[in-house]
């Protein structure tokens, strides 16, 4: 509307970005809002609440001061400022001089924020300015100091600006030397003082104006009217017809002023002259004499304050503490908050963060989740490293079981193999293949070994050996099992005059039966590990706070056809030497074979429920017990007798008793 209209300072409301971090630095999210009787206040209590709800800042109450000065001021005070919990009010609009009249019986306990254009209150020299003792306000800087001892020539700064009446304020207000000999001779002779050498600051404005401020952009505009008019009059050419305001607008414009002592003077292009927004803390010792506290020197153009004074003093602060203004205790790290009946998100309750998630903020709104590999502390304030669970050699003692339990067996299994190869001439030993006894043992012996793959940090090798290891052996071992039952069946129908069944008898009926029941159980391993082999995993969600460091079997159904495999050679066995269970020898074999497979295969149908709702190292510790128990069951059920004839009743290890 008005193109010709150029700004000495920014708008009042840049002041509003630095605001919200002040409040956000102290962490004042309920405040209060008072303006002025004038439109411009409620403008900006508008634009302003706008901001404040956009970071999380409620606002308790707006008021006009309008309102206080017209209702009685008591109802407002009572009802509305009296009861208040924001102990932070911000004050918009038009400065008034009744303001304090009117609030001071709550001014002790309320801080204030005042916006720049009410800097002239610090002027007032009235009772009042002690009652807004410890406020904050914003304000521009005045700069208009002058100090001659920065200055290696004295009044050669004013030379430079070409300044003459600067220097004879100079010389009149505060009585320094002038670098002109003549003029301070004058002066002396004319005021009758001897001037002298100044080396502090002045500030000129205070002393122009009585007790009045007067802000640099004062003498800014002035400056740059001047010069603007100066330009003109020296460039002005006589072609030119537009009128004075248009030529003048022209030059003020495009006026730029390089200063050697401080910012460079410009407009910039909303027409203002760029400057920076300080912060104050004021105190007050009384109505005549005040002093203020940067608090933070605000940079433009974004005006967002870097940094803030230590203010935890209790100088600055009403009755000597820090001011607190919040709907809400602040939410502790590990909690969040949640929002309860109150239509402000400032008003909620704390709670806990849910299992798995943290936060490590204070007034965190959402918990966030830790990384799979992490887990929350007590507090819940940050995450740590999950436990690492696995059967572990040195935490476990039940690997220190199984591993005892495992050596002993295999030490037992070796001793009855020397017990057979020593005793290897007499019947018992002889009878039904010694060679597939060996055999067996041998493999019950690995069979405990096995154990050890089982236990302790698994990796993909291990991994791969676990089941495939175990599944060939026991294959071999049951293997021998079935054809010891078939050819206790064989043996017993060769004995019949005629029969054609003493041509199977020998050593290759059986060795061919082991090696192709054998056979195809390494089949199937080579083709699982070749295909989808186990490796190592992390389980990371199985169990809360713990990675369980398994072996993943890689392909469901090789797992399946090799434990299947294994089950099916079992059963067979099992049928075969409960159908010979009966035939009349008086050391019948597969007798022993069937309680050897009844246990076998009871152990592993009830091991398959327990291994599938188990997880982690408790399931790899029900796979070690069937395969210990297992074992155990075929070197009991089937040698520990034959052992007892051997070591204890030799009179039945003859001819005559074994048939």
């Amino acid at each position: 509307m008005y193109p010709t209209l150029f700004r000495m300072t920014p708008d009042d409301r840049v002041h509003y970005t630095a605001l919200i971090k002040l409040l956000q630095h102290f962490g004042w999210n309920w405040v209060g809002i008072l303006t002025s009787w004038d439109g411009s206040g409620e403008e900006e209590a508008q634009e302003l609440s706008k901001m404040m709800s956009q970071h999380r800042i409620c606002i308790e109450y707006i008021t006009k001061i309008q309102d206080i000065l017209e209702n009685n001021n008591r109802r407002i005070i009572n009802n509305i400022l009296g009861k208040s919990t924001a102990k932070v009010v911000i004050v918009c609009g038009t400065a008034t001089m009744h303001f304090f009249t009117y609030i001071s019986s709550i001014l002790n306990r309320i801080t204030l924020i005042f916006p720049p254009s009410w800097n002239k209150l610090i002027s007032i020299n009235e009772k009042n300015s002690i009652k807004v003792n410890r406020s904050f306000i914003f304000v521009w800087p005045r700069q208009m100091s002058v100090n001659p001892n920065i200055y290696p020539d004295g009044f050669k700064v004013f030379d430079c600006l070409h300044d003459p009446i600067m220097e004879d304020l100079w010389l009149y207000l505060f009585k320094c030397l002038s670098p002109n000999d003549n003029k301070t001779r004058m002066f002396f002779l004319v005021y009758g003082f001897r001037p002298k050498l100044c080396i502090s600051t002045k500030d000129v404005s205070s002393i122009l104006t009585g007790n009045t401020s007067i802000p640099s952009y004062a003498y800014t505009a002035v400056h740059v009217l001047a010069k603007a008019l100066h330009d003109m009059y020296y460039m002005k050419k006589l072609s030119e017809h537009n009128g004075f305001q248009h030529r003048l607008h022209k030059y003020v414009r495009h006026f730029y002023y390089e200063n050697p002592y401080g910012d460079d003077i410009y407009f910039n292009e909303r027409k203002e002259v760029p400057s920076d927004l300080i912060l104050h803390n004021w105190l007050f010792v009384n109505a005549s004499f005040y002093w203020s506290r940067t608090i933070s020197i605000i940079k433009g153009p974004d005006y967002v304050p870097e940094t803030f004074i230590n203010m935890s003093d209790p100088v600055y602060w009403k009755k000597g503490k820090v001011t607190v203004s919040r709907c809400s205790d602040p939410c502790i790290p590990g909690t969040r908050n949640k929002v309860g009946s109150s239509i402000h998100k400032c008003c909620y309750e704390c709670v806990s963060c849910p299992e798995g998630e943290i936060s490590n903020i204070s007034d965190s709104e959402n918990c966030m989740k830790c990384p799979d590999e992490e887990w929350p502390n007590e507090k819940k304030d940050r995450c740590v490293p999950k436990l690492v669970e696995f059967l572990s050699y040195t935490d476990d003692t039940i690997v220190v079981v199984f591993s005892a339990v495992s050596i002993l067996c295999c030490l037992l299994t070796g001793l009855i193999l020397r017990i057979f190869i020593h005793y290897q001439g007499t019947p018992i030993v002889k009878a039904n293949n010694r060679n597939l006894s060996y055999l067996l043992l041998v493999s019950i012996m690995l069979s405990f070994l096995c154990v050890f793959l089982f236990l302790g940090h698994p990796v993909d090798v291990t991994c791969m050996l676990r089941v495939s290891s175990f599944g060939v052996i026991f294959s071999v071992a049951v293997s021998s099992l079935l054809a010891k039952s078939i050819m206790v069946c064989i043996a017993f129908k060769a004995t019949k005059p005629g029969s054609p069944w003493r041509k199977w008898m020998g050593a290759k009926l059986p060795n061919f039966i082991i090696c192709v029941l054998s056979l195809v159980q390494v089949l199937i391993c080579v083709t699982w590990l070749s295909i989808s082999p186990p490796f190592q995993d992390r389980d990371t969600h199985s169990y809360q706070g713990k990675v369980i460091i398994q072996c993943n079997e890689g392909s469901v159904i090789g797992f399946y056809s090799v434990l299947g495999y294994m089950g099916l050679l079992a059963a067979v066995s099992f049928i075969i030497a409960f159908l010979a269970r009966t035939l009349p020898d008086s050391f019948n074999e597969a007798k022993f074979i069937t309680f050897s497979m009844l246990v076998f295969c009871s152990v592993w149908i009830a091991m398959i429920p327990a291994y599938l709702s188990t997880r982690g190292k408790y399931m790899v510790a029900v796979e070690v017990f069937a395969l210990i128990a297992s074992s155990s069951g075929l070197l009991g059920c089937i040698f520990f007798p034959k052992c007892y004839i051997i070591l204890f009743r030799p009179d039945l290890n003859t001819k005559t008793f074994i048939h």
